[in-house]
């Protein structure tokens, strides 16, 4: 990923010094990060446009719903953007939303990005605000001369009251032009509406999925970047000051997240000890741990430790055409429930909202959107905080090296949990928001240095429990794993030739489970893929390549199943099946799961 005109430059002027007398060293600084300076040297650009893709569940409208009632929010041309305002356009409501009733009628609201390019870029990072409050984090596909296409839909029904308010579309996606760089991105930005065409009984308070009031926790336009804040090392805290509305019940942040330049490969990266005994200077180090911490008033609410997404031209650029790394197009957000704290936040003072990283290098792009749940009946709610544990992180490094070979281990942990009560007019409820994360990383050098092998995983925990004087409300918990294994290894090496060798496997396991009031609900998704290249690059080009990739996404829930097994090898899809029945074997372990009385009970009783 090049987010700057400075990356792309140093990243070039490190290339040009180490080439010519390639050692095990240079090897180490070059191998993770050339990948987006690196383009196919001969490409026959009469070839028909490459569409590109990244392999997710598609978004179906709920059944008996009306729609889609488009609306093109913008049109941009991104040439020489970088250091330059952010497209932006006028954003009314559809005429159709306030015809079907407001933001209470729509089922589903759908963002479309569908882009063209041609030429020769890096690959770029994207975000789509509204009014402030990021829709999408993204990044661009490398273009081929032949020109590529892509498109990413989000589903963005949480935002509904957003929607239905005037605001402003605001796009940026910092590219740069030059003689070698010819890439010039052209977007359109769409959004498509469903409309519920039956009544729909209104679901408990807790149990309401659509936020009454949406704010953006960003940087304000103007501005001559994009509206994240920017994490340039392990002490900087960006935050904002808000005053939430007094009659508000319930409060979640969505967190958006995405790492560059010196920690685009973050847990690759080695400890500062390693990088000083061998005088890497120029390595990235800080070692192979990272976290975002979500703080209010300065005491920490909750954590990301963020999934591995690795971008269209990361490790090696062949492995992402035309299937993109998970992630990529569409990347993730992590929601941190601080309902308990509301009691600290109704007293209508401004509060400050803050966000750093653990060990970060230059730089992190992070910014959140506060969902907040209004009491309409009542003008003020009050609360309190019953108890708060923060653990703080324990986060262990055991190093063994000597010269450029060597293993670094790292684990850390982290636990968060607290418990409050909200009294509206809807009762007096009691929320419990908690969070449990477990993470290792082995990272080792082999060969001189020129063989780096990493395997990590992440495990990350959470649950929200939320309960009156009667009954349980709300009881949801989340269970995501985030396997990665990496090897890259350089060899031949002779003047300004070398071939870089890569695998990738990483993933995404993952189960929810919701119960309450309306019913109890499940689903779990295992989304994999295993990568696989060789290049052999020629003054920052490459003169011959193959990369292949396989994936494979299943997705079984109480709300439907999704499969999808698909393989490509050089920009050719060679194998692929998709399905959206539940089969029986499927449908068979959704049941059991439904039937599981003690299970349910125990989901229902606990606190978490």
């Amino acid at each position: 990923m090049a987010p700057s005109a400075a990356t792309a430059s140093i990243l070039l002027a490190l290339i040009a010094i180490l080439l010519p007398s390639v050692t095990a060293a240079a090897a180490l600084q070059m191998r993770h990060r050339l990948g987006a300076s690196l383009q196919v040297a001969s490409l026959n650009a009469s070839e028909p446009p490459t569409t590109f893709f990244e392999v997710d569940r598609p978004i179906r409208p709920p059944r008996g719903s009306a729609g889609p009632c488009s609306t093109l929010l913008l049109s941009a041309t991104f040439g020489a953007t970088y250091g330059r305002p952010p497209a932006t356009a006028a954003y009314a409501p559809p005429a159709c939303l306030g015809d079907a009733g407001g933001a209470g009628a729509l089922a589903l609201a759908v963002l479309e990005w569908a882009a063209d390019c041609r030429g020769r870029q890096f690959d770029r990072i994207f975000g789509v605000w509204l009014s402030g409050a990021e829709l999408l984090r993204s990044c661009t596909a490398e273009p081929r001369p032949n020109g590529i296409l892509w498109s990413v839909s989000r589903d963005v029904t949480r935002y509904a009251a957003l929607l239905a308010e005037p605001g402003e579309v605001a796009v940026y996606l910092g590219n740069l032009i030059d003689k070698t760089y010819t890439g010039v991105y052209h977007a359109n930005l769409t959004l498509h509406l469903y409309f519920r065409t039956d009544p729909q009984p209104q679901p408990p308070p807790q149990q309401q999925q659509q936020a009454d009031l949406i704010v953006p926790i960003s940087r304000s336009l103007p501005l001559n970047d994009g509206q994240w804040f920017a994490i340039q090392n392990a002490t900087d805290v960006q935050s904002k000051k808000l005053a939430i509305p007094s009659n508000t019940y319930r409060a979640v942040l969505q967190v958006f997240v995405s790492f560059h330049s010196d920690d685009e490969f973050w847990y690759t990266n080695p400890p500062n000890d390693y990088i000083r005994a061998n005088n890497l200077s120029s390595v990235p180090g800080n070692g192979a741990f990272r976290e975002v911490v979500a703080r209010v008033d300065g005491e920490v609410v909750g954590a990301v430790w963020p999934f591995t997404v690795i971008y269209t031209g990361g490790v090696n650029p062949l492995l992402w055409r035309p299937i993109t790394g998970i992630g990529s197009f569409n990347l993730p957000t992590y929601d941190i429930d601080i309902t308990p704290f509301l009691g600290k936040l109704l007293d209508g003072e401004e509060h400050d909202f803050g966000f750093g990283v653990t060990n970060a290098l230059d730089v992190w792009y992070v910014d959140a959107n506060l969902h907040l749940w209004l009491d309409h009946k009542s003008e003020k709610t009050t609360g309190g905080l019953l108890s708060y544990e923060a653990s703080g992180l324990n986060l262990n490094v055991s190093s063994e090296f000597t010269g450029l070979d060597g293993q670094f281990v790292t684990s850390a942990s982290r636990h968060v949990s607290a418990t409050g009560w909200v009294k509206s007019s809807y009762g007096e409820v009691t929320t419990t928001f908690n969070q449990r994360f477990c993470y290792e990383n082995i990272n080792v050098f082999r060969k001189n240095g020129t063989v780096q092998i990493v395997n990590q995983t992440i495990d990350a925990k959470s649950g929200i429990f939320a309960k009156d004087a009667s009954a349980v409300l709300l009881s949801e918990e989340f269970h995501e794993v985030f396997p990665l294994y990496l090897y890259t290894g350089t060899s031949d090496q002779a003047d300004d030739e070398y071939s870089l060798d890569s695998i990738v496997k990483f993933g995404i396991n993952g189960k929810k489970t919701s119960g309450g009031k309306p019913g109890f609900l499940y689903s779990s998704l295992r989304n994999s893929q295993s990568a696989q290249g060789t290049m052999r690059v020629k003054k920052n080009l490459v003169v011959s390549g193959l990369g292949k990739t396989h994936q494979v996404y299943k997705y079984v829930g109480t709300d439907g199943c999704y499969f999808r097994d698909v393989s490509s090898r050089n920009y050719t899809i060679v194998s692929d099946r998709s399905d959206d029945s539940c089969s029986k074997r499927a449908y068979s372990s959704v049941s059991e799961k439904l039937n599981d009385q003690p299970a349910r009970r125990k989901l229902l009783a606990n606190k978490l």
